[in-house]
C-alpha cells in the first residue's frame, strides 16, 4: 500500500523520537510564555506551510489575501525549513525558541512530544478557542485534546484512507470491476489470490514491509478502526488492540503474508502506480497522483465480516495546525489561524488539494465543488468517520512499539501474532503511563 503524500513529511526514521526526546525540556503541559498579554497581542507573524506544491499555492495566495486586508498584522508565510523531516526541523526551532507562531502541517504523533518540549500554546487560552475548535469539527474534534484535555493543535485537513483498485488488472484477473469482492476478510482474501495465481500483477496488495513507526497506519490501523467500530489505539491510558477485534486483524494481514499475497521486501517505487500491486490503501490525494494514469475504483477498508460502508471507520492521515509558545503576537496568530481554517478557505483548500476540511458535513457545505468533483464523494463520505492516532505521552516510542511486535509476527511470521500484540499492549500501557 502506498503512503499517502500528506505523510511523507512524518518521521521516516525511529531516530526521531530519540532526537526529540534528548533535546526535550522537563516541562509539563505547553508553553505559556508570555501569558495574556501576549494572546492578545497584534502584529506581524510568520507562519510555515508544507512544502506540498498545491499546499503551499493555497497557503501563498492565503497569506496574500490576509495582508491585504490587514496591513498592520502582516504575515510572512514560507515553505518548511529542509531538513530530515520537518518534525526534526520543527523541534529544533522549539529548543532554539525561534518557531514561527503557526505551523501549517503539524503532525498529530508529533503533538505529545512538542508540548513535552513546551513549544506548543493551548489554543483553549483564547476566549473562543475550544467552542471554535468544536463548532468547526464537531464530534471528531475530541480526538486532538491532549491528555490533560487541552488543545495544543487545531484539527484541519484529513485524507481517510480507503482502497484504490487497479480495475484493468481485476478485469484481467476476472474479477469485477464494479462492487468487487473486498468487503469480507474471507472475500478480499480470495480475490487476492485469485490476482496473484491468475499473473494479473505480482502483488495484489503492497503495504510497506518497513519498520518506521508510521507504517501501521496505512496496514494495521485502519482496518482496526473499522473492525472494533473506531477505537483508537489506546484509550483512557490503556491499549485496545488486544481483543478480538485487534486479534482478526493481524491474523488477517498474517495470512495475506504467509500465501505471498502481499511481498515481505521492501519496493522501491510505487507498486501501485506501475502496476506491481492491484491495490493500495490511499487518501483522496490519490486521485490527482492516479487519475490519469490507472483506471482506478474506490471501496472502504474491508472487516471481518463486511460492514455497511456508512458504519465504517478508517484511520485520518491528519495534519493539524499547531500554535507555537515562541510566538509573541498570538492575538494575530488566532485571528489568522480561524481565517485559514474558516468555510471560504476551507473550501480553497479542497479545491486546490482535494484534501478534507475536518469540519461537519463536508458534502453539504461545498456541493458545487463536490457536483463538479463527483470522484471525491466517496472520500468526503468516509471524512466523517475517522480515527485519529492517541495524542498520548511517548506516543512515537508507542507505535514503534507496536510496529515491532506487528513486523516481526505479522509481516515475517516469526511469532504467534496474539502473543506478540499481547505482549506490545503491555508495554504500551507502561508507556502511555508515563508522564515524562
Amino acid at each position: 500500500m502506498h503512503n499517502s503524500r500528506s505523510t511523507l513529511t512524518l518521521l521516516t526514521a525511529v531516530c526521531c523520537g530519540t532526537l526529540l526526546a534528548g533535546c526535550a525540556s522537563d516541562v509539563s503541559g505547553g508553553g505559556s510564555g508570555g501569558g495574556k498579554n501576549a494572546t492578545k497581542a497584534t502584529g506581524p507573524i510568520k507562519i510555515w506551510y508544507s512544502n506540498n506544491a498545491e499546499e503551499k499555492a493555497w497557503g501563498v495566495a492565503a497569506v496574500t489575501a490576509w495582508n491585504s486586508a490587514h496591513a498592520d498584522q502582516k504575515v510572512t508565510g514560507q515553505e518548511i525549513p529542509a531538513g530530515k523531516t520537518s518534525e526534526e526541523v520543527i523541534g529544533a526551532a522549539i529548543t532554539a525558541g525561534n518557531a514561527p507562531c503557526l505551523v501549517l502541517n503539524t503532525a498529530p504523533a508529533a503533538v505529545p512530544q512538542f508540548q513535552k518540549q513546551g513549544g506548543l500554546v493551548d489554543l483553549g487560552s483564547f476566549p473562543d478557542g475550544e467552542s471554535y475548535i468544536n463548532d468547526r469539527s464537531g464530534a471528531s474534534a475530541g480526538q486532538y485534546k491532549s491528555a490533560d484535555g487541552k488543545y495544543y493543535q487545531m484539527p484541519w485537513k484529513a485524507n481517510p484512507v480507503m482502497i484504490f483498485y487497479n480495475k484493468k488488472i481485476f478485469a484481467k484477473a476476472g474479477i469485477p470491476t464494479v462492487n468487487p469482492p473486498l468487503k469480507t476478510y474471507d472475500q478480499f482474501i480470495a480475490t487476492a489470490q485469485k490476482i496473484v495465481s491468475s499473473k494479473a500483477a505480482k502483488a495484489a496488495v503492497y503495504p510497506s514491509p518497513t519498520s518506521e513507526f508510521f507504517q501501521p497506519w496505512f496496514d494495521y490501523y485502519p482496518l482496526y478502526a473499522a473492525q472494533s467500530g473506531g477505537k483508537q489505539l489506546v484509550e483512557n491510558g490503556k491499549a485496545t488492540f488486544d481483543d478480538a477485534d485487534g486479534i482478526a486483524v493481524a491474523q488477517f494481514w498474517r495470512t495475506l503474508y504467509d500465501k505471498g499475497l502481499a511481498p515481505r521486501e521492501p519496493f522501491n517505487g510505487d507498486a501501485f502506480g506501475t502496476g506491481v500491486s492491484a491495490m493500495s490503501s490511499v487518501g483522496p490525494w490519490a486521485i490527482k497522483v492516479y487519475g490519469g494514469k490507472v483506471d482506478w475504483g474506490v471501496v472502504p477498508v474491508p472487516t471481518k465480516d463486511g460492514k455497511d460502508p456508512s458504519q465504517i471507520t478508517t484511520f485520518s492521515d491528519e495534519k493539524s495546525i499547531g500554535m507555537y509558545s515562541a510566538c509573541k503576537k498570538r492575538g494575530t496568530a488566532w485571528q489568522f489561524l480561524k481565517f485559514v481554517t474558516s468555510k471560504d478557505e476551507d473550501g480553497k483548500l479542497l479545491e486546490m488539494t482535494g484534501q478534507m476540511p475536518v469540519r461537519t458535513d463536508l458534502l453539504g457545505t461545498y456541493p458545487a465543488y463536490f457536483q463538479a468533483n463527483p470522484a471525491y464523494k466517496t472520500f468526503a463520505d468516509q471524512a466523517a468517520r475517522i480515527v485519529e492516532v492517541p495524542v498520548v505521552p511517548n506516543s512515537i516510542q508507542m507505535w514503534q512499539t507496536f510496529r515491532d511486535a506487528y513486523s516481526k509476527s505479522v509481516i515475517f511470521g516469526k511469532t504467534d501474532p496474539q502473543a506478540a500484540l499481547g505482549a506490545a499492549a503491555k508495554a504500551i500501557d507502561t508507556l502511555v503511563g508515563q508522564k515524562s
